[in-house]
């Protein structure tokens, strides 16, 4: 077992621990408290299906809502069948709420613990890789709404977070990569992890390493969390490649979120390069990283559809397209582009082609 951050945000403090075997480590032995009205274990479909056995022999009599998987499911339908569950479940203020499974069961658990009587503890299991680096720490929470993704949220942080590497034995490749995404955008904000990703290219799908890499993410991103909670200023870092990542992907459902955010990523250090005066030796590499983990050169996007959609993200004020940008080994900076400029430097490959 590994702590890695305890932080304390308003009145809640967070733990962040990873920790091998959580269903018996973890979810079993909480399982009195949770009966009765004490708790309700949220998951999907692809979680219950893999786990059934392992989550029945540890939670055996908590209620369980089990939503169907995908984002497409990620909406108010599910939010208030969930909170409908929690009611009929008997949860309490002083209640808990358990979150198993990848970033959407973890968003929208996380927003139905907000929610629910003003407020109720959520301990987060994230199952994907992309989920343990990234959605399950830091207190986001959010369901699609209007065709918008993340459109309504709040900041709820979780009373635990355990992180299980033990999870990736059953995630196919592409989740992996998927997670992997969200690493290399890490790697690009914090220089060590670079340097990591870089000396361990030809490791970069393997568990060990992953299982060797992730609690170096989380403690990174709880340590940005910790000193910006609400997305002011240094938190905003954190969005480096998605503003073109959240713009693609109505545009290419071929394409994972962590996929996405590796596309963007490379176009976004192309723009760089040509406005912000960046390290091109340091962004090469860094694209590299990204085109290694895609194993495929990622150029090719809707750019009239995609720049439409970027300019409807919300960071964004007027009629340009806010992008945070990486520019030297641990260095990124924020530059406001013009919507019909940064539609150019889409259709352009981000200036590469």
């Amino acid at each position: 077992m590994k702590t890695i951050r305890i932080f304390s945000m308003r009145r809640e403090e967070s733990k962040i621990i990873c920790r091998k075997d959580v269903f018996s480590s973890v979810l079993a032995p909480m399982r009195k408290s949770l009966v009765g009205g004490g708790g309700l274990l949220f998951t999907d479909s692809n979680v219950a299906r893999i786990y059934r056995k392992k989550i029945e022999k540890a939670l055996g009599g908590v209620p369980v809502f089990c939503m169907e998987a995908g984002e497409a499911h990620k909406d108010e339908r599910t939010l208030f069948a969930l909170l409908a569950a929690m009611k009929e479940g008997n949860l309490r203020r002083n209640s808990v709420l358990i979150a198993l499974g990848g970033g959407v069961v973890g968003d929208l658990g996380g927003l139905a613990a907000s929610l629910y009587m003003r407020g109720i503890s959520v301990i987060q299991i994230p199952t994907t890789l992309l989920a343990q680096v990234d959605s399950s720490v830091g207190g986001k929470t959010a369901i699609d709404f209007c065709g918008v993704k993340n459109l309504v949220g709040s900041f709820h942080q979780p009373e635990a977070v355990y992180a299980d590497p033990s999870f990736f034995r059953t995630l196919p490749e592409r989740e992996i990569r998927c997670g992997l995404g969200e690493i290399v955008k890490h790697g690009a904000l914090c220089g060590e992890i670079f340097d990591r990703l870089e000396a361990n290219r030809g490791r970069l799908f393997d568990l060990g390493f992953l299982a060797e890499i992730v609690p170096e993410n989380i403690a990174f991103k709880a340590d940005v969390v910790k000193k910006d909670p609400y997305e002011r200023g240094l938190r905003r870092t954190l969005n480096l490649g998605h503003t073109t990542a959240h713009a693609i992907e109505p545009a290419h459902p071929e394409l994972s979120h962590g996929e996405c955010v590796l596309v963007g990523l490379a176009y976004e250090a192309e723009i760089a390069k040509k406005y912000c005066g960046a390290d091109e030796n340091y962004l090469d590499k860094l694209t590299g990283l990204a085109e290694e983990v895609l194993g495929i050169s990622p150029w090719e996007v809707d750019a009239a559809s995609c720049a439409e959609r970027a300019l409807l993200d919300k960071k964004n004020e007027g009629k340009s397209v806010r992008l945070v940008l990486p520019v030297a080994r641990g260095r990124c900076t924020e530059l406001e582009l013009p919507f019909e400029k940064y539609r150019a430097e889409l259709a352009n490959g981000g200036g590469k082609c």
